[in-house]
């Protein structure tokens, strides 16, 4: 079996407290959705959840370091025998991923933002099939490398991490994910998801390039429609479906006529899914913080932090986002 020793990252310690942490407090949160879903949903979604995009921005690996659901897929994957991940299913299970995403995301506006009760079986259920993925596929391949619908997020914000950061679950890595492992290849995950199609300007035809090109569409579609009973399900994912595919071909039609590369797209739609994330969810989150008068400086201020990233992005970037080629 090849493996690769990778640098120890430091308070490697207090890394495992935080995630032993990270699982009772979603036991807690599994609790409070049942018996005070009011109270807990409102936490969940307008105080800790509109926090992990900056944080993607930041290090996805802030995240991934303590998410409890990679927790429970490393400790199975670590228990058993898995296989590794072969790289046509591995391309395969990113698209499963994006779909999930695509699904559960509208479906807070119908269900997940007012229903505790289905939110907390819904995240249970996910647990389980985090933790049923580590017996199947070694290490963390059979969910956090692939299925995960947090993962094509997790990689479009962190293109070009603002804080140096190493993953700290894999001291020793066997190459369970043989391509695009977010946590032993940083910054060039996104080049080897995206694959071949990235030194052309038809990378939008790729799993992950038309996720990215549909995202901001799909981010502002979320935020102009309203919650509603379970029988708007229809009508909420025709909504988002109809700003995802308006920014798609939009995306794609400008990559295709002006010859645009995913080196110079990919940044750009990351700046730009973020910035609507935060145009809209930063007044709400100013609000709950009781400052609602901090608002627009929140936006301003989170939007000059996108832009110290994009400017970093094209620093560190081997193709120069001045360059259309």
């Amino acid at each position: 079996m090849n493996t690769v020793v990778l640098p120890t990252a430091p308070g490697r310690s207090y890394w495992r407290a935080a995630q032993f942490v990270g699982i009772v407090l979603t036991l807690v949160l599994l609790y409070g959705l049942v018996t005070a879903p009011t109270f807990s949903l409102k936490l969940l979604w307008d105080v800790v959840i509109p926090v992990l995009p900056l944080t993607f921005l930041l290090n996805p690996m802030i995240w991934r370091n303590v998410c409890p659901l990679a927790s429970l897929n490393e400790f199975s994957g670590g228990q058993a025998a898995g296989r590794v991940i072969p790289a046509g299913a591995l391309r395969m299970s990113w698209a499963i991923g994006i779909i999930l995403l695509a699904l559960m995301v509208p479906a807070r506006r119908f269900l997940f933002n007012t229903e505790g009760v289905v939110l907390a079986a819904t995240i249970a259920a996910v647990a389980a099939l985090a933790l049923a993925g580590g017996f199947v596929f070694r290490r963390r391949a059979g969910f956090c490398s692939s299925i995960c619908p947090v993962l094509p997020v997790e990689r479009l914000y962190g293109q070009a991490p603002l804080v140096p950061m190493h993953g700290v679950r894999c001291d020793l890595c066997t190459v369970c994910t043989p391509l695009g492992c977010l946590d032993l290849t940083g910054t060039k995950s996104v080049p080897q998801t995206v694959g071949p199609l990235r030194r052309e300007s038809n990378w939008w035809r790729t799993s992950f390039g038309a996720f990215a090109a549909a995202f901001p569409g799909f981010i502002i579609g979320y935020f102009t429609v309203a919650n509603g009973p379970l029988g708007a399900a229809l009508a909420v994912y025709g909504h988002i479906l109809l700003y995802s595919a308006v920014s798609f071909l939009a995306v794609a039609t400008l990559a295709t006529i002006l010859g645009i590369r995913s080196a110079v797209a990919l940044p750009f739609l990351g700046a730009i899914s973020i910035g609507a994330y935060y145009w809209f969810a930063a007044p709400a989150w100013a609000t709950n913080a009781g400052i609602a008068a901090a608002g627009d400086a929140l936006r301003v201020g989170i939007g000059a932090v996108i832009l110290f990233w994009l400017w970093r992005q094209a620093r560190t970037d081997a193709a120069p986002l001045t360059s259309l080629q």
